[in-house]
């Protein structure tokens, strides 16, 4: 089946991108990995190479496309070759839509210029020790001072991808208390100089996968935030958050199908090329049934993920879509990257492998951006359940 999802400067760019990585990502992929983070110097390589501007109107030094399919493209290649971009699907996948959303003119003149160039990496801190997906029952505050010229933030944050690097932070905190018809009411949301005094970074966390994203704790203590650095209105960040989640959940699903894809391209090559009992293993007839319906699952979930694509760039997709988006895809990754990786045999739980890296990469597309429980309930309520 042929796709239509992309067009002619699409591949282009596939191919610029697959150049890229081949010579500037593959040959150091392993330091980064042992390292835990892709080197901060990395990032103004892809502010050079227009990767964070794609979507970014021009007279804030974008290219004012309006639309996620350069960002599929990404995915796609990544995965393909086996590696990650470090924190920066943060900055450019859960950043950039709160600013392009949120921010007033005279914020976006300083904030969009830097995040373009690289000069300034964002991330963005919702999750909480002990709250988790629970995003109502945060307990960061910001309280405005008595002048009124800032808030006051403490608080701690966690699980914060792109954390260690990040030179700008959009926070979520309480800046009223929840009411008793709603608990979402109260929080807003912030746009924090990682430079300012009280803020700190604690933990580089040790993650199962996704080894080259710095992912840290934050601290927050008497953090002085300017009134100007709040983002949209006081007391709506739950809103807004929730605005913003079916971009989130799409590039999740659509991830985990470009990584299901890319499994079953390993494991093809390596079945060709191993031998046992004097043949490929490619030739008994197990291998090619596993492969074929390992193909015959990423076929369907690519069909779920382009769908999903063209929705979300006409403004189309609803929550609920995104949420079976999710679901789908990434349980479908689960179960191809699983298969493909028993058809590696041993070599397939050592890391030098790519397949074991994609195998714990994988892992947390269930978890993040809501569990798959949380897919579930979200299609449930859609259906009337």
């Amino acid at each position: 089946m042929r796709r239509t999802v992309f067009n002619e400067d699409h591949e282009a760019f596939r191919e610029t991108i697959r150049a890229f990585i081949e010579a500037e990502v593959v040959p150091v992929y392993d330091e980064w990995f042992a390292a835990g983070q892709a080197p901060r110097d990395f990032y103004y390589k892809l502010g050079e190479l227009g990767i964070f501007g794609i979507s970014v109107p021009e007279e804030f030094g974008g290219a004012g496309m309006d639309t996620h399919k350069f960002e599929a493209v990404l995915y796609e290649e990544t995965a393909r070759a086996g590696v990650q971009f470090g924190g920066s699907g943060v900055h450019v996948l859960l950043a950039l839509p709160y600013l392009k959303m949120l921010a007033t003119d005279e914020q976006k003149k300083r904030f969009l210029p830097k995040f373009v160039s690289g000069e300034e990496m964002w991330a963005i801190a919702m999750t909480e020790p002990g709250t988790g997906s629970d995003l109502a029952g945060m307990k960061t505050t910001a309280k405005l001072s008595e002048d009124g010229s800032h808030y006051v933030l403490n608080g701690a944050k966690t699980f914060i991808t792109g954390g260690v690097h990040a030179d700008k932070v959009i926070v979520c905190a309480r800046t009223d208390a929840p009411t008793a018809e709603d608990r979402r009411h109260g929080i807003s949301l912030f746009a924090v100089d990682t430079k300012s005094e009280g803020y700190s970074v604690g933990r580089k966390l040790d993650k199962l996968g996704l080894k080259t994203s710095d992912t840290a704790e934050l601290a927050f203590v008497d953090v002085k935030v300017p009134v100007e650095d709040l983002l949209g209105e006081e007391n709506k960040g739950f809103y807004y958050l929730g605005h913003n989640l079916a971009s989130e959940r799409w590039g999740i699903a659509f991830g985990a199908y470009a990584q299901a894809k890319a499994a079953v391209r390993f494991a093809k090559q390596y079945v060709q090329e191993r031998t046992v009992f004097g043949k490929p293993v490619a030739h008994f007839q197990n291998t090619k049934f596993e492969l074929a319906a390992c193909q015959a699952e990423v076929d369907a979930a690519e069909a779920v993920a382009d769908r999903a694509t063209e929705a979300l760039d006409a403004g189309e997709l609803t929550p609920a879509e995104a949420a079976s988006a999710k679901l789908f895809c990434t349980e479908v990754a689960h179960r191809v990257i699983d298969r493909c990786l028993q058809l590696h045999g041993g070599y397939g739980y050592m890391n030098e492998y790519p397949i074991a890296r994609l195998y714990a990469d994988n892992r947390v597309n269930r978890i993040y951006g809501g569990t798959s429980e949380i897919m579930k309930s979200i299609i449930a309520k859609d259906m009337g359940l």
